[in-house]
Protein backbone atom coordinates (compact mmCIF):
# COMPACT_ATOMS: atom_id res chain seq x y z
CA UNK A 1 0.00 0.00 0.00
CA UNK A 2 1.22 3.61 -1.06
CA UNK A 3 0.33 6.47 1.22
CA UNK A 4 0.22 10.12 -1.07
CA UNK A 5 3.56 11.63 -1.10
CA UNK A 6 3.97 15.05 -1.73
CA UNK A 7 6.12 15.08 -4.48
CA UNK A 8 3.60 12.39 -6.61
CA UNK A 9 1.12 13.69 -8.65
CA UNK A 10 -2.19 12.23 -8.79
CA UNK A 11 -2.30 10.78 -11.88
CA UNK A 12 0.90 9.03 -10.83
CA UNK A 13 -0.79 7.56 -7.90
CA UNK A 14 -3.95 6.34 -10.00
CA UNK A 15 -1.72 4.58 -12.11
CA UNK A 16 -1.74 1.82 -9.76
CA UNK A 17 -5.06 1.94 -7.80
CA UNK A 18 -4.73 -0.99 -6.30
CA UNK A 19 -1.86 0.55 -4.28
CA UNK A 20 -3.30 3.05 -2.78
CA UNK A 21 -4.25 3.13 1.16
CA UNK A 22 -6.84 5.41 3.10
CA UNK A 23 -4.57 7.90 3.66
CA UNK A 24 -3.59 7.92 0.52
CA UNK A 25 -7.16 8.37 -0.47
CA UNK A 26 -7.34 11.16 1.93
CA UNK A 27 -4.66 13.54 0.49
CA UNK A 28 -5.81 12.82 -2.94
CA UNK A 29 -8.95 14.22 -2.55
CA UNK A 30 -7.20 17.65 -1.45
CA UNK A 31 -6.08 17.61 -4.95
CA UNK A 32 -7.02 19.03 -8.13
CA UNK A 33 -8.67 15.97 -10.16
CA UNK A 34 -9.68 17.14 -13.41
CA UNK A 35 -9.36 15.42 -16.25
CA UNK A 36 -8.56 12.61 -14.37
CA UNK A 37 -9.47 8.67 -15.18
CA UNK A 38 -10.87 7.49 -11.65
CA UNK A 39 -12.17 4.35 -13.43
CA UNK A 40 -9.61 2.31 -11.66
CA UNK A 41 -10.64 2.87 -8.57
CA UNK A 42 -12.87 0.24 -6.44
CA UNK A 43 -16.24 1.39 -5.29
CA UNK A 44 -14.84 1.53 -1.69
CA UNK A 45 -12.15 3.66 -2.70
CA UNK A 46 -14.26 5.81 -4.62
CA UNK A 47 -17.02 6.00 -2.03
CA UNK A 48 -14.26 6.93 0.63
CA UNK A 49 -12.85 9.53 -1.91
CA UNK A 50 -16.24 11.51 -3.07
CA UNK A 51 -17.02 11.51 0.67
CA UNK A 52 -14.01 13.19 1.78
CA UNK A 53 -13.88 15.98 -1.46
CA UNK A 54 -18.01 16.58 -0.42
CA UNK A 55 -16.87 17.11 3.14
CA UNK A 56 -14.60 20.37 1.92
CA UNK A 57 -18.16 21.99 1.11
CA UNK A 58 -20.84 20.93 4.04
CA UNK A 59 -22.37 23.79 5.65
CA UNK A 60 -23.81 23.83 9.24
CA UNK A 61 -20.70 22.73 11.78
CA UNK A 62 -18.42 21.38 9.51
CA UNK A 63 -18.42 24.21 6.87
CA UNK A 64 -19.70 27.30 9.11
CA UNK A 65 -22.78 28.82 8.88
CA UNK A 66 -23.84 29.68 5.50
CA UNK A 67 -25.20 33.06 5.88
CA UNK A 68 -26.29 33.38 2.74
CA UNK A 69 -29.38 31.58 2.85
CA UNK A 70 -30.23 33.30 6.01
CA UNK A 71 -29.95 36.47 4.41
CA UNK A 72 -31.74 35.57 0.96
CA UNK A 73 -34.89 33.77 3.22
CA UNK A 74 -35.42 36.50 5.81
CA UNK A 75 -34.52 39.52 3.22
CA UNK A 76 -37.12 37.90 0.46
CA UNK A 77 -40.26 37.20 2.56
CA UNK A 78 -39.52 40.70 4.24
CA UNK A 79 -39.55 42.58 0.35
CA UNK A 80 -42.50 40.30 -0.42
CA UNK A 81 -44.39 41.71 2.89
CA UNK A 82 -43.45 45.61 2.07
CA UNK A 83 -44.91 45.43 -1.36
CA UNK A 84 -48.33 45.24 0.35
CA UNK A 85 -48.09 48.82 1.83
CA UNK A 86 -46.27 50.58 -0.67
CA UNK A 87 -49.09 49.44 -2.89
CA UNK A 88 -52.32 50.13 -0.38
CA UNK A 89 -50.91 53.60 0.15
CA UNK A 90 -50.14 54.34 -3.79
CA UNK A 91 -46.34 54.22 -3.32
CA UNK A 92 -45.48 51.88 -6.55
CA UNK A 93 -48.27 50.75 -9.07
CA UNK A 94 -50.11 47.32 -8.73
CA UNK A 95 -48.54 45.55 -11.15
CA UNK A 96 -44.93 46.68 -10.47
CA UNK A 97 -45.96 44.62 -7.13
CA UNK A 98 -47.42 41.82 -8.36
CA UNK A 99 -43.89 41.33 -10.92
CA UNK A 100 -42.14 41.73 -7.54
CA UNK A 101 -44.07 39.45 -5.30
CA UNK A 102 -43.94 36.89 -8.49
CA UNK A 103 -40.10 36.55 -8.18
CA UNK A 104 -40.36 36.65 -4.47
CA UNK A 105 -42.73 33.35 -4.70
CA UNK A 106 -40.50 32.03 -7.22
CA UNK A 107 -37.35 32.05 -4.93
CA UNK A 108 -38.99 31.29 -1.67
CA UNK A 109 -38.62 27.86 -1.28
CA UNK A 110 -34.68 27.84 -1.47
CA UNK A 111 -33.85 29.14 1.73
CA UNK A 112 -36.90 27.05 3.16
CA UNK A 113 -35.16 24.51 1.59
CA UNK A 114 -31.89 24.35 3.36
CA UNK A 115 -33.66 24.70 6.64
CA UNK A 116 -34.91 21.48 6.11
CA UNK A 117 -31.85 19.68 5.72
CA UNK A 118 -30.87 21.53 8.78
CA UNK A 119 -27.65 22.94 6.86
CA UNK A 120 -28.06 26.40 8.53
CA UNK A 121 -27.81 24.97 12.19
CA UNK A 122 -27.73 21.36 13.67
CA UNK A 123 -29.95 20.11 16.12
CA UNK A 124 -28.93 20.99 19.27
CA UNK A 125 -26.64 24.03 18.30
CA UNK A 126 -26.71 27.15 19.75
CA UNK A 127 -28.24 28.64 16.33
CA UNK A 128 -30.96 26.27 15.93
CA UNK A 129 -33.70 28.68 16.14
CA UNK A 130 -32.33 30.27 13.37
CA UNK A 131 -32.38 27.34 11.26
CA UNK A 132 -36.32 26.69 12.02
CA UNK A 133 -36.71 30.56 11.69
CA UNK A 134 -35.57 30.99 8.00
CA UNK A 135 -37.44 27.43 7.30
CA UNK A 136 -40.98 29.08 8.40
CA UNK A 137 -40.55 32.91 7.64
CA UNK A 138 -39.04 31.95 3.83
CA UNK A 139 -42.31 30.54 3.26
CA UNK A 140 -44.34 32.64 3.36
CA UNK A 141 -44.48 33.78 0.24
CA UNK A 142 -45.70 30.57 -0.78
CA UNK A 143 -48.23 30.96 1.68
CA UNK A 144 -46.69 26.62 2.51
CA UNK A 145 -46.31 24.72 6.06
CA UNK A 146 -42.63 23.81 6.72
CA UNK A 147 -42.94 21.06 8.91
CA UNK A 148 -45.68 19.33 5.53
CA UNK A 149 -42.69 20.21 3.39
CA UNK A 150 -39.39 18.98 5.04
CA UNK A 151 -41.38 15.91 5.99
CA UNK A 152 -42.14 14.96 2.44
CA UNK A 153 -38.90 16.55 0.73
CA UNK A 154 -36.92 14.01 3.00
CA UNK A 155 -39.15 11.34 1.83
CA UNK A 156 -38.49 12.05 -1.49
CA UNK A 157 -34.87 11.77 -1.01
CA UNK A 158 -35.34 8.66 0.40
CA UNK A 159 -37.56 6.97 -2.19
CA UNK A 160 -36.40 9.10 -4.94
CA UNK A 161 -38.50 8.47 -8.39
CA UNK A 162 -40.38 5.39 -6.32
CA UNK A 163 -43.90 5.82 -8.03
CA UNK A 164 -45.99 4.94 -5.05
CA UNK A 165 -43.38 6.54 -2.93
CA UNK A 166 -41.48 9.86 -3.35
CA UNK A 167 -44.18 12.33 -2.71
CA UNK A 168 -42.99 14.52 -5.21
CA UNK A 169 -43.45 11.54 -8.27
CA UNK A 170 -46.81 13.62 -9.10
CA UNK A 171 -44.59 16.02 -11.25
CA UNK A 172 -43.05 13.51 -13.48
CA UNK A 173 -44.29 13.95 -17.24
CA UNK A 174 -43.14 13.65 -21.06
CA UNK A 175 -42.37 16.75 -21.66
CA UNK A 176 -42.49 20.27 -20.58
CA UNK A 177 -46.28 21.17 -21.47
CA UNK A 178 -47.43 18.02 -20.28
CA UNK A 179 -45.84 18.83 -16.84
CA UNK A 180 -47.60 22.47 -17.11
CA UNK A 181 -50.90 20.48 -17.66
CA UNK A 182 -50.26 18.24 -14.73
CA UNK A 183 -49.03 21.43 -12.57
CA UNK A 184 -52.07 23.00 -12.94
CA UNK A 185 -54.63 20.30 -12.85
CA UNK A 186 -53.00 18.57 -9.59
CA UNK A 187 -53.86 22.12 -7.90
CA UNK A 188 -57.68 22.14 -8.74
CA UNK A 189 -59.78 20.73 -5.65
CA UNK A 190 -59.73 17.29 -6.69
CA UNK A 191 -56.49 17.66 -7.64
CA UNK A 192 -54.49 14.27 -6.80
CA UNK A 193 -50.59 15.40 -7.16
CA UNK A 194 -48.71 18.23 -5.54
CA UNK A 195 -49.58 19.85 -2.29
CA UNK A 196 -52.69 16.73 -2.18
CA UNK A 197 -49.97 14.10 -2.34
CA UNK A 198 -48.46 15.35 0.41
CA UNK A 199 -51.39 15.33 2.40
CA UNK A 200 -52.38 11.83 1.57
CA UNK A 201 -48.22 10.97 2.30
CA UNK A 202 -48.68 12.47 5.56
CA UNK A 203 -52.14 10.87 6.62
CA UNK A 204 -50.36 6.98 5.17
CA UNK A 205 -47.17 8.00 7.76
CA UNK A 206 -49.79 8.60 10.67
CA UNK A 207 -47.10 9.36 12.90
CA UNK A 208 -47.05 11.94 15.51
CA UNK A 209 -44.85 14.39 13.58
CA UNK A 210 -46.64 14.12 10.83
CA UNK A 211 -49.78 14.52 12.31
CA UNK A 212 -48.82 17.35 13.45
CA UNK A 213 -47.36 18.36 10.45
CA UNK A 214 -51.10 18.17 8.95
CA UNK A 215 -52.08 20.47 11.51
CA UNK A 216 -49.76 23.19 10.65
CA UNK A 217 -50.44 22.90 7.46
CA UNK A 218 -54.47 23.27 8.38
CA UNK A 219 -53.79 26.18 10.37
CA UNK A 220 -51.62 27.68 7.47
CA UNK A 221 -54.24 27.18 5.16
CA UNK A 222 -56.39 29.17 7.14
CA UNK A 223 -54.68 32.02 7.98
CA UNK A 224 -54.04 32.31 4.00
CA UNK A 225 -57.52 32.10 3.20
CA UNK A 226 -58.31 34.52 5.75
CA UNK A 227 -56.17 37.68 5.25
CA UNK A 228 -57.36 36.81 1.75
CA UNK A 229 -61.08 36.88 2.72
CA UNK A 230 -60.40 39.94 5.27
CA UNK A 231 -58.68 41.96 2.09
CA UNK A 232 -61.33 41.50 -0.20
CA UNK A 233 -64.15 42.07 2.79
CA UNK A 234 -61.90 45.23 3.04
CA UNK A 235 -62.48 46.46 -0.60
CA UNK A 236 -59.00 45.35 -1.59
CA UNK A 237 -59.72 42.04 -3.33
CA UNK A 238 -57.66 42.84 -6.30
CA UNK A 239 -54.51 43.87 -4.70
CA UNK A 240 -54.93 40.32 -2.79
CA UNK A 241 -55.36 38.22 -6.19
CA UNK A 242 -52.00 40.02 -7.61
CA UNK A 243 -50.01 40.32 -4.57
CA UNK A 244 -50.39 36.61 -3.12
CA UNK A 245 -52.89 34.36 -5.28
CA UNK A 246 -51.06 34.92 -8.65
CA UNK A 247 -47.57 35.18 -7.33
CA UNK A 248 -48.05 32.37 -5.33
CA UNK A 249 -49.70 29.78 -8.10
CA UNK A 250 -46.62 31.48 -10.99
CA UNK A 251 -44.05 30.45 -8.06
CA UNK A 252 -45.14 27.06 -7.41
CA UNK A 253 -45.19 26.28 -10.91
CA UNK A 254 -42.18 27.61 -11.34
CA UNK A 255 -40.80 25.55 -8.37
CA UNK A 256 -42.06 22.20 -9.57
CA UNK A 257 -40.55 23.06 -13.10
CA UNK A 258 -37.04 23.65 -12.11
CA UNK A 259 -36.72 21.87 -8.47
CA UNK A 260 -38.44 18.96 -9.46
CA UNK A 261 -39.09 17.89 -12.80
CA UNK A 262 -36.22 19.09 -15.00
CA UNK A 263 -33.39 18.05 -12.51
CA UNK A 264 -35.27 14.12 -12.37
CA UNK A 265 -36.72 14.16 -15.75
CA UNK A 266 -37.58 11.47 -17.34
CA UNK A 267 -37.75 9.83 -13.41
CA UNK A 268 -37.07 6.41 -14.73
CA UNK A 269 -34.36 5.30 -11.92
CA UNK A 270 -34.10 5.02 -8.52
CA UNK A 271 -30.35 4.17 -7.86
CA UNK A 272 -28.29 6.74 -6.37
CA UNK A 273 -26.10 8.01 -8.90
CA UNK A 274 -29.22 7.48 -11.13
CA UNK A 275 -32.49 8.99 -9.91
CA UNK A 276 -30.82 12.71 -10.47
CA UNK A 277 -28.31 14.36 -13.12
CA UNK A 278 -26.67 17.61 -14.08
CA UNK A 279 -27.85 19.22 -17.02
CA UNK A 280 -26.95 22.81 -18.46
CA UNK A 281 -30.27 24.95 -19.40
CA UNK A 282 -30.26 27.59 -21.57
CA UNK A 283 -31.48 29.51 -18.64
CA UNK A 284 -28.37 29.24 -17.47
CA UNK A 285 -27.80 28.38 -13.48
CA UNK A 286 -29.26 31.58 -11.76
CA UNK A 287 -32.79 31.03 -13.75
CA UNK A 288 -32.90 27.71 -12.82
CA UNK A 289 -32.23 28.16 -9.30
CA UNK A 290 -28.81 26.19 -9.44
CA UNK A 291 -30.71 22.94 -10.30
CA UNK A 292 -27.76 22.50 -13.00
CA UNK A 293 -26.10 20.67 -10.07
CA UNK A 294 -28.85 19.13 -8.51
CA UNK A 295 -27.26 15.59 -8.53
CA UNK A 296 -24.86 17.02 -6.16
CA UNK A 297 -27.47 18.00 -3.70
CA UNK A 298 -29.04 14.33 -3.59
CA UNK A 299 -25.80 12.74 -3.19
CA UNK A 300 -25.02 15.31 -0.79
CA UNK A 301 -27.61 16.84 1.08
CA UNK A 302 -25.46 18.83 3.58
CA UNK A 303 -23.68 20.69 0.86
CA UNK A 304 -25.73 24.43 0.79
CA UNK A 305 -27.42 25.23 -2.41
CA UNK A 306 -25.06 27.89 -3.31
CA UNK A 307 -21.93 25.99 -2.74
CA UNK A 308 -23.29 23.05 -5.17
CA UNK A 309 -22.01 24.31 -8.41
CA UNK A 310 -18.13 24.19 -6.84
CA UNK A 311 -18.51 20.66 -5.09
CA UNK A 312 -19.85 19.77 -8.99
CA UNK A 313 -17.20 20.51 -10.29
CA UNK A 314 -14.54 19.11 -8.11
CA UNK A 315 -16.71 15.51 -8.16
CA UNK A 316 -17.07 15.63 -11.63
CA UNK A 317 -14.24 13.02 -12.19
CA UNK A 318 -16.21 10.46 -9.72
CA UNK A 319 -19.56 11.23 -11.58
CA UNK A 320 -17.85 10.49 -14.72
CA UNK A 321 -16.35 7.65 -13.40
CA UNK A 322 -19.71 6.23 -12.15
CA UNK A 323 -21.36 6.93 -15.57
CA UNK A 324 -23.49 9.35 -14.14
CA UNK A 325 -25.87 11.75 -16.04
CA UNK A 326 -24.40 15.13 -16.71
CA UNK A 327 -26.04 16.27 -19.92
CA UNK A 328 -23.16 18.97 -21.58
CA UNK A 329 -22.21 20.33 -17.90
Amino acid sequence: MVSLALDRAPAELLADPEALDPEAIDRLAEQDLTGLDLSGLSDKQMRRLERRIARRFHGGTKGGTPWTPVIWGLGNSAAFVMMWPLVMLDMIPLWLGCLVNILCASIALLPSHEAQHDNIARPGTRLRWLNELVGRVSLIPLAGPYRAFKITHLGHHRYCNIPDKDPDYSTSARNAWHFLFKSVRNRQPRGEGGVARYVEVLKEMDTAESRRALREAAITQFLFLAIMFACAWNGYAIEALLLWWVPRHVGLTYIRLVLSWMPHHPAKETGRYTNTRAFKSWAGNLLTSGMEYHIVHHLYPNIPIHRTPAAYWALRPLLVARKCELGKL
